[in-house]
Formats: C-alpha cells, sequence, structure tokens
C-alpha cells in the first residue's frame, strides 16, 4: 500500500520554521530590497546613451520633439521625431546624454533654440527612505552575513545560539550500553559503579560523612574503552547524562567556549543530580601558561571557567563530571587536584581473562564456530585493547562473508588477527626466487635467535609472504601478559631483532634495506636502555633526557629535551652502539652454532610459506640454545648475593610444592567510641 504524504499541521509548521530561519532566506530578501531601491537611479529609463556633442547636434538640427533634464543627475532625455540612426545601429527615438557642470549653459542654451513641443525639468528629489537606507545598507549587509556565520558556527539558525552548550542529552529511559557490555575494566567499573550508587542512594554514603567524587579521570591508551565505559554509565544512571566532546568549547569567537561552560553546568545543576562527560578533555585542559603571549588565549579561558564550575565558590555537589583522555600529562595540575578529579583512574589494555570477556562479548551475536577457543585467541593477541579486538572479530565477519561462510571459524580469525597487526596480505607483490630467499632467510634469522635466547618470548608464527608494507614476519608473542621487563630480557629482544640483519650477512654476504626497521626498534630499546632505564656501567642509573610533553610552537613534540652535556652524550652514543653491536654479534654466532637448523627452517617456508607455533617447534627441536647471561648488578663493587629470595604464599617452595597460605586472624574492632577502644593485645599482634 502507498504511503499517504504527511500534511499535518505540525509539519506544515516545521517546515515553514525552517524556511524563515533560514539565514539565505533573509540575504536573497536583503539583496532584493537593495535593487528595488537603487535600480531605478542606477538603470535609468532603458533609453540609449549617446555622446553629449551628438546629443547638442540633435538639439541644434531641431530634430528632438521633446526634452527632460535631470538636475542631481546632470541627464537630458530625448524624444526625437524619427529614430537616430548611427551607421547600422539604430537608437530609436528615445536617446539620453551627460553633461558636466561647465557645460550646463551650453546644454540650456541648445534646449532653448531647439524649437523644442515641451520640456521639463527635474530638480533633485529628497528621499529620507533612500538615504536612509544607503546609508544602513551596508550594516544591514554585515548583519545578514553575521547572523548566516553565526548560524553556521553554532550549529542552529539562532543568531546567538554558538554561545550556548552543545552538549547531547541521553535519554535514561532508551540507553544504548550497559554495563554488562563492557568487559576487561573491571577496575574501573567498580569506581563508576560506585558513582552510579551514589547517585541512586545517597543515604548509603551521607550517613558516613562520605562525599562523592566531583570528577573522575578515565585515562589511558586509545581503543581500552574510555568512551564506552561513559556510555554504559549513561545508560545504567538513573540521572541526566549530558555528553560534549573537548573542542566542542572552543570556537574562533573570544569568550564562546567559558559561555558553553556556564550554559552546560546551568542545565545539569538544574537538575537534582546529573552526569557530565566530557571526552578528550585535553583539548581544553592543557596545562596554562605554554602558549605565546603567557597563554592567554581563549582556550585558557575556558580552563578557568570550567575550574570555577568543578570547584568554585558556587560549587554543587549535584553535578559529577567524567572526563576521558589520552594524555593525562599535558593535564593542568588545577585540573588533577582532589575537588576536581579527585579518582583518576588507568583504563589501560586489558589481560588475558579481561580479553578473553572482550571476546565473548563481540562474538555474541555472531555464528562462531564451536571448535573456536576463544581463550586460545585471548592468548595469541596480547597487548590488543577492547578496540582491536571488536576490530578482530568483526574483520573474522567480513572475510567469513567475502569467503560465502555461514560460521566464523578459527582460520578467519587467525587471518583478522594478522590483518590487525600487519595489515591485508599483498598477493599482488611478486617477488623474485632470490628476494623471497632472502626474506625466508630474514625471517628465520629472527625466528632462531629468539627461540634459542633463554629470556625471548616463544615464536608463535613465521611467514614470508608480504603483508601491508612488510615483505614477511615473525610473531613472538609472550604466552602470558607481563607489566615490567627485565635487562637480559631487553638484551635478548635487541638480539634477535638483529637476527635477520646476521642472517643476510652470513649467507648472502650483502645485506639488504629490509633490516630498517629492526634497527630503528633496537636503538631505540638501547637507547632507552641507556638514558632512562638505568642499565648501563659507565652511564650508571641516572635519567638523561626528560620527557617534555609540552611542545612549543609545534616543536620538541617528539623529541626529548637535552639536559646533558655534551660529554655525556658522547657516552651515550658509545654505549648504544656498543649494546647493538653485542646483540648483532650474539644473534650472528646462535646463526653459526645452527646452520643446519637455519636452512631446514627455510626449506619448511618455501614449502608452507607460513608456519604456525607447533610446526616452528618441530623444526627447533634440535636448537642449541644459548647459557645463560652471567648475573649483572651495574658496578663491579656491588656483588650478587648467593642467598635466595624469601618463599611467599603460593608460591613453588624448593621442593616444587606450593607453599600455603599463612593463616591471619583478625581481631573484631568493639562497639563504642573509639576513645574506649583498646589496643590489641601482644598475642593478638600477628
Amino acid at each position: 500500500m502507498a504511503q499517504k504524504p504527511n500534511n499535518s499541521p505540525e509539519n506544515r509548521d516545521g517546515w515553514l520554521n525552517k524556511l524563515i530561519f533560514t539565514p539565505w532566506l533573509w540575504v536573497i530578501v536583503g539583496a532584493l530590497i537593495l535593487v528595488a531601491i537603487f535600480a531605478p537611479s542606477t538603470f535609468g529609463s532603458g533609453s540609449r546613451q549617446v555622446d553629449t556633442n551628438v546629443g547638442i547636434q540633435l538639439l541644434n538640427e531641431h530634430k528632438v520633439k521633446s526634452a527632460k533634464i535631470y538636475d542631481g543627475d546632470q541627464r537630458v532625455d530625448l524624444q526625437l521625431h524619427e529614430d537616430y540612426k548611427q551607421g547600422r545601429d539604430n537608437y530609436g527615438k528615445t536617446v539620453k546624454f551627460y553633461y558636466v557642470q561647465p557645460r550646463a549653459h551650453d546644454v540650456v542654451n541648445a534646449m532653448n533654440g531647439a524649437g523644442l513641443e515641451s520640456y521639463t525639468d527635474q530638480p533633485v528629489e529628497s528621499n529620507f527612505f533612500g538615504s536612509l537606507l544607503s546609508l544602513f545598507a551596508p550594516l544591514l549587509i554585515f548583519g545578514l552575513f553575521f547572523w548566516f556565520m553565526a548560524g553556521r558556527i553554532g550549529g542552529g539558525s539562532s543568531v546567538l545560539s554558538f554561545s550556548k552548550s552543545r552538549a547531547k542529552k541521553f535519554n535514561k529511559d532508551n540507553p544504548t550500553v550497559r554495563f554488562s557490555d563492557v568487559a576487561g575494566v573491571d577496575e574501573a567499573l567498580a569506581e563508576l559503579e560506585e558513582v552510579r550508587e551514589f547517585l541512586a542512594e545517597p543515604e548509603k554514603f551521607t550517613r558516613l560523612g562520605a562525599k562523592i567524587p566531583k570528577g573522575v579521570l578515565l585515562y589511558g591508551p586509545p581503543g581500552t574503552g574510555k568512551t564506552l565505559l561513559a556510555k554504559a554509565v549513561a545508560g545504567e544512571a538513573g540521572v541526566p547524562f549530558y555528553s560534549i566532546s573537548g573542542s566542542d568549547f572552543v570556537e574562533m569567537f573570544v569568550g564562546v567556549g567559558a559561555s558553553r561552560v556556564r550554559d552546560l553546568f546551568k542545565e545539569a545543576k538544574s537538575n537534582p543530580a546529573a552526569i557530565v562527560f566530557v571526552d578528550e578533555i585535553d583539548a581544553v585542559g592543557r596545562r596554562r601558561g605554554v602558549g605565546m603571549g603567557g597563554g592567554n588565549d581563549e582556550r585558557e579561558q575556558t580552563l578557568n571557567q570550567l575550574l570555577v564550575e568543578m570547584d568554585g565558590f558556587d560549587g554543587n555537589s549535584s553535578v559529577i563530571v567524567i572526563a576521558a583522555t589520552n594524555r593525562p600529562d599535558v593535564l593542568d595540575p588545577a585540573l588533577l587536584r582532589p575537588g576536581r578529579f579527585d579518582r583518576q583512574i588507568g583504563v589501560d589494555a586489558p589481560d588475558m581473562k579481561g580479553r578473553q570477556r572482550i571476546l565473548e562479548v563481540h562474538a555474541a551475536g555472531k555464528p562462531i564456530d564451536r571448535r573456536v577457543d576463544l581463550g586460545q585467541v585471548a592468548k595469541r593477541t596480547p597487548g590488543f585493547t577492547g578496540a582491536d579486538l571488536a576490530n578482530v572479530m568483526n574483520e573474522a565477519a567480513l572475510l567469513t562473508a567475502r569467503d560465502n561462510g555461514n560460521v566464523i571459524d578459527d582460520r578467519a580469525i587467525d587471518e583478522a588477527i594478522d590483518r590487525v597487526m600487519a595489515g591485508p596480505q599483498r598477493a599482488s607483490r611478486i617477488m623474485n626466487e632470490h628476494e623471497r630467499k632472502v626474506t625466508a632467510y630474514h625471517e628465520g634469522g629472527h625466528a632462531l635467535v629468539a627461540a634459542a635466547l633463554r629470556n625471548s618470548a616463544p615464536v608463535t608464527k613465521i611467514t614470508i609472504l608480504p603483508r601491508g608494507r612488510a615483505l614477511g614476519y615473525t610473531m613472538v608473542m609472550p604466552q602470558d601478559d607481563k607489566y615490567s621487563t627485565t635487562r637480559h630480557e631487553l638484551l635478548d629482544q635487541m638480539a634477535y631483532m638483529m637476527g635477520g640483519r646476521a642472517a643476510e650477512e652470513m649467507i648472502f654476504h650483502d645485506p639488504t634495506t629490509g633490516a630498517q626497521n629492526d634497527i630503528e626498534k633496537a636503538t631505540k630499546v638501547a637507547r632507552a636502555m641507556v638514558t632512562q632505564y638505568g642499565m648501563s656501567e659507565r652511564v650508571g642509573a641516572v635519567q638523561l633526557g626528560g620527557g617534555d610533553s609540552e611542545p612549543f610552537m609545534g616543536m620538541r613534540g617528539a623529541q626529548p629535551s637535552k639536559d646533558f652535556s655534551e660529554a655525556s652524550a658522547a657516552i651515550i652514543d658509545e654505549e648504544v652502539a656498543e649494546l647493538i653491536n653485542a646483540a648483532h654479534q650474539e644473534a650472528y654466532d646462535v646463526l653459526v652454532e645452527n646452520r643446519e637448523v637455519l636452512d631446514e627452517l627455510v626449506r619448511q617456508l618455501f614449502a608452507k610459506e607460513t608456519l604456525n607455533k607447533a610446526e616452528v617447534a618441530e623444526v627447533f627441536k634440535n636448537l642449541k640454545r644459548r647459557d645463560k647471561r652471567p648475573a649483572w648488578t651495574g658496578s663491579e663493587l656491588r656483588i650478587p648475593s648467593t642467598i635466595p629470595p624469601v618463599e611467599v604464599p603460593g608460591s613453588p617452595g624448593p621442593s616444587g610444592q606450593e607453599t600455603p597460605p599463612r593463616q591471619i586472624t583478625h581481631r573484631p574492632l568493639p562497639d563504642g567510641p573509639p576513645d574506649r577502644w583498646a589496643p590489641p593485645a601482644p598475642e593478638d599482634r600477628r
């Protein structure tokens, strides 16, 4: 059945309002008014103009029937007896000509002697409306232009709407994201759950004298779920939720940002309780005084107003501010102090269990093969954020649909992981036999050195298929999540980074440019060991080169500030070069000791092009592993201790059995006021 057009009065009124408040309409109306006023005087009657001498000649030759002289315009309109022709051009019976003031006497004499049937003098008329309009016409045009630009900037049709808040108010009755849709960030969820609980049951906290934090700052790398957490709060909170981006406060007009902050908090305070979410708060919350002219710009005015609204004389605890940023280091200290952002919650990349729960959330509603183990997928994706894992599951679904499949299997998920990490496979890049052999030995060198060292992560995948910008890659993934790295592990990392270059030198005696990224990564690790981690004997435990995160005019953004002498810089360069050369030599020695294994690995790569973890382990079963590295304390005067560390509950003991945890008893607190509490007896102090 065909749908009838909707001609309701509301729709007609809405269309009429859009038409009335369109800036272009009033611009066109103003232009038409100006044309209607000035057109008659500008364009005249439509008669054709002739030269002044021609007009006077027509008068002298008595060819003019009547004439009209305009004093103000210094124009004479002539009505002729016959058409005036000049060559092949016919001017008709109506012509006009202009004259200057010194020639006015000659024009009058010619008209007097022309024997005219009639003539008329038109003096200058005083038109008050026209004069007034001509005076205010530029102001009118400027006003219409300002109206149009203000409407465009403010995102609405109102002239002054750009000074109002642009926050979006979420409807609590139709939540789109709940806490159950968020996984892998349990600590942040607990903190935000407490905020939601305070808004729902404030008496539970106020009876104990507790105050809810006025602000909660969510910080962490991109893609970890900060904005998703805010959406979940909007879905769970039973109060109005206002969402706005930090960039929405700053405009080209001075004072607009501060005005929008005032309007936002005014609207939020009109409710009994409300939550304000500011995404990317670093757009307005950067440290003050770092710009040109002391930094007294529009952004700082906006920040000052935000500071006042969060904890000023007119403070209101009914408004809770939740902010998110990727760069907490650049925020102003006044914004981070207690009373404004009392709680600062780090939202880092999830651990293995968190990744599994995130995969389960994104796998819901998708046809997943029963043989797919999301726990194993979580093990293969260390360091992945929530956005990365969501992209993995989406890519797997797209790949399955591309192959006309009905179920997402492990092969599609594995390919999706590779696409997220290294980019799509480039089947169109065809390499010759020599380049493929160089690539195979290069990747084999990485894998073999990583497998031969004692402190490196296991090799999980090797491929010589071009993917992204790489001709091939080796995947070295840790089995468990790691939050710190030892010196021996860093040395092993540099060694297997240089394994590809060492294999090219050993086999082909002519290295290629394929090791550029490897050298870059190894150099960064070596320089960080010397300047940041204190892992150099000559330099010592001294940090050289502070992390300046506030660039001035776009400079020094990626380079640390130099706070050491030229002599120290020379020592740093020497230490970095020594670490790189030692790693390079170690990788070369490992390849020499395992030349047969390396050749067998290359044969398998040529046969299969891609080797998984089990196939790599089969090739490396006869691998000669390196000895453990000697102990290092940073100085010959600091002799390593031979006493092992203490046993802690839950850790394996000397016999390999787990030590039972110690039973700790807690003495209950007595009832009554605190001044009557007695200290515990000596036997209870355990």
